[in-house]
């Protein structure tokens, strides 16, 4: 990490303030889904970029094309389609793994909140 980032923290991620991060209309395919998050760390690692922090995305259906990422559900329920792959069904406590490329589409039932850990190349 760099010595500009937090290099410890502890925090209840369910008060986290998140900003808006609106999505593309293209990627709306039902309802009028909005996403928010928080970016916690960010640093350059082995020539790839580590993000970690809090996500959010309210009821509605949304596509999108995932970068390698591990998150832990915190709140919420959802079903998530990897195109090609599995379903998986979100629900507190669940543990995902996404691969860069994944194109996946969330019909978000009950506003989902996780935390995550995504890396993108450098």
């Amino acid at each position: 990490m760099t010595p500009d980032r937090l290099t410890a923290l502890a925090l209840d991620p369910a008060a986290v303030p998140l900003e808006a991060a609106p999505l593309d209309p293209a990627q709306v395919l039902a309802g009028d889904p909005q996403v928010a998050y928080a970016e916690l760390d960010r640093a350059e690692v082995g020539g790839v970029v580590v993000e970690r922090g809090v996500w959010q995305h309210t009821p509605g259906v949304s596509t999108d094309v995932e970068a390698d990422e591990l998150f832990v559900v915190l709140s919420g329920r959802a079903t998530v389609e990897v195109e090609g792959g599995p379903t998986f069904e979100l629900v507190p406590g669940t543990l995902g793994l996404l691969r860069a490329g994944d194109r996946t589409v969330w019909r978000v039932h009950e506003t989902l909140r996780k935390v995550y850990q995504a890396t993108v190349p450098a």
